[in-house]
């Protein structure tokens, strides 16, 4: 069909004739090309200079650079289809940004690059793969571990090098047990062996080699009083009265029938019985 020549194609912006010109159609809209980029085109964040219609429009949150304007901060070179880092509103290739910012590996003493795992503890760093048991050269991950004169230790392997074997079960001892006649024991593995019951912060004694609390060792080895027939212990300066083989507690030496106590005075026996000289002149 024939163009009708005298049918205006203006710029919709400025108005001038777009014939014979190139122009950019937005929303069915035709604009001049110097139009359109005043308008709509994006600033290049290195340049400062609008990027125009005919280049290339590189973005990374919400900023643009030419194409040619996108390299790396510190050494120039280009990041077109290359990993960067952004630090600071500068970006960095991975290079620039490894040797600037990331940390060296504890083990391998190599970067740990960007974006890369990696273990941290007490400001120092490591490559996941590089945070390794000292004995079983395992990596320890989100194990727990065990630090020890500057190497890290999983736990199983700390017990064997390191941790004292409790006496009674065994097994190590890695927080606070007991020492008694100079062997480590568990707490809850050091009891009276009697009843069982933790001797741990309690008074206890020994016989024959074996740990017993006050009231187990009273019970079985301690001289019962003749007159309650209740242990007397000895222990923590029990005073009491020894006669022909019989023993009484201070308190417990008394007359059969008056009860007066016989402490320091003279007495008479009666088979089992004690008296006063006063109850016993009948006898």
């Amino acid at each position: 069909p024939d163009i009708n020549m005298t049918e205006r194609f203006d710029c919709h912006y400025c108005k001038e004739s777009l014939f014979g010109k190139k122009y950019i159609l937005r929303e069915d809209s035709p604009y001049c090309m110097k139009c359109y980029e005043n308008l709509y085109s994006n600033t290049c964040e290195e340049c400062k200079k609008p990027i125009g219609a005919d280049c290339k429009d590189l973005s990374y949150k919400d900023r643009h650079w030419h194409e040619t304007c996108f390299h790396c901060f510190q050494c120039k070179n280009s990041l077109v289809d290359k990993p960067f880092a952004a630090k600071e509103e500068h970006l960095l290739c991975t290079d620039c940004y490894s040797n600037e910012y990331s940390s060296k590996c504890n083990e391998c003493k190599k970067t740990i690059m960007p974006g890369t795992r990696k273990m941290e503890y007490k400001g120092n760093s490591w490559h996941e793969t590089c945070f390794i048991c000292y004995r079983c050269q395992q990596p320890i991950g989100t194990k727990s571990f065990i630090p020890k004169d500057n190497q890290n230790f999983c736990v199983p392997c700390y017990e064997k090098q390191f941790a004292m074997q409790c006496v009674q079960c065994k097994k190590a001892i890695t927080t606070g047990g007991v020492t008694y006649r100079e062997q480590p024991w568990h707490k809850e593995c050091f009891v009276c062996t009697g009843c069982k019951k933790q001797l741990s912060g309690q008074r206890f004694t020994s016989r024959d080699e074996f740990a017993y609390c006050l009231s187990c060792f009273c019970n079985l080895y301690a001289k019962k009083c003749a007159g309650c027939t209740n242990p007397i212990s000895g222990l923590g300066g029990t005073k009491y009265i020894s006669f022909e083989e019989r023993q009484w507690h201070n308190d417990c030496f008394n007359c059969k029938k008056c009860s007066l106590s016989l402490v320091g005075r003279g007495f008479l026996t009666e088979r089992d019985d004690i008296l006063c000289p006063e109850c016993g002149k009948d006898i």
